[in-house]
């Protein structure tokens, strides 16, 4: 089984929210990320969508906005993003998802060898702008990644490989360390798969090796609409 990632999909069926108000590297992207994901991915590969899957404000409308992928090859799992504003809740995202698609929340899902967890995360308390309302996202966060990661202690045997998918990218510029980060490092986690960032001046790396993990930046855009393979 091979595994893929990719972020920040922003489909908008129902929406009136075309991405290509953002420039050139949205032109076709959904019609170029399929290409991609039919010609890289089988039945028996996983994908894992890390946030900011649909613009819809209702699990109904996000349900037509999902059948733009549902169709493609491979098993799927999804996280929330700050943009999901449909997600109600697990129950009700899993009820609308169709088969071989998963979503995670302060949970997590095996696949084989492979646990999949994580969680939206937050913006880094690094940040200047870190106000004390952004303090209680990141620390509320942090304990829903814990959630997770108590899940994963549950199911994990010797031999699994955790990766984690987040949509906020779990470090800032500098690459300082976060409760985040500490998290992957204490719990073992091989790679980390992250997306919300955008646009060509972004200045982040596409993969960082930092205490032992691989972190993957997975938003469509900046990896030119095509499904990044993650390394086990």
């Amino acid at each position: 089984m091979k595994v893929f990632a990719i972020s920040d999909l922003h489909i908008s069926t129902t929406e009136d929210k075309p991405m290509t108000v953002f420039g050139s590297a949205w032109d076709n992207y959904l019609e170029n990320i399929r290409a991609d994901w039919s010609a890289k991915v089988s039945c028996d590969d996983l994908v894992i969508l890390s946030g900011d899957l649909s613009w819809a404000m209702t699990t109904e409308n996000a349900r037509k906005d999902i059948s733009v992928i549902a169709d493609l090859p491979g098993k799927k799992v999804i996280i929330r993003g700050n943009h999901d504003y449909w997600w109600s809740g697990k129950a009700k995202v899993q009820a609308i998802l169709p088969e071989n698609m998963y979503a995670i929340q302060d949970d997590c899902k095996k696949f084989g060898i492979v646990i999949i967890c994580g969680s939206r995360l937050w913006t880094d308390p690094n940040n200047q702008t870190f106000t004390e309302e952004y303090n209680k996202l990141y620390l509320r966060e942090a304990e829903r990644l814990k959630l997770s990661f108590n899940a994963v202690r549950k199911i994990r045997e010797e031999k699994d490989k955790v990766i984690a998918a987040v949509h906020y990218p779990p470090f800032n510029v500098k690459r300082e360390n976060t409760l985040y980060t500490e998290m992957f490092e204490a719990n073992g986690v091989k790679a980390v798969v992250y997306g919300h960032l955008h646009g060509k001046d972004v200045r982040a790396d596409m993969l960082v090796e930092k205490g032992g993990i691989k972190y993957y930046l997975t938003s469509c855009d900046l990896v030119k609409n095509k499904l990044v393979e993650i390394d086990l």
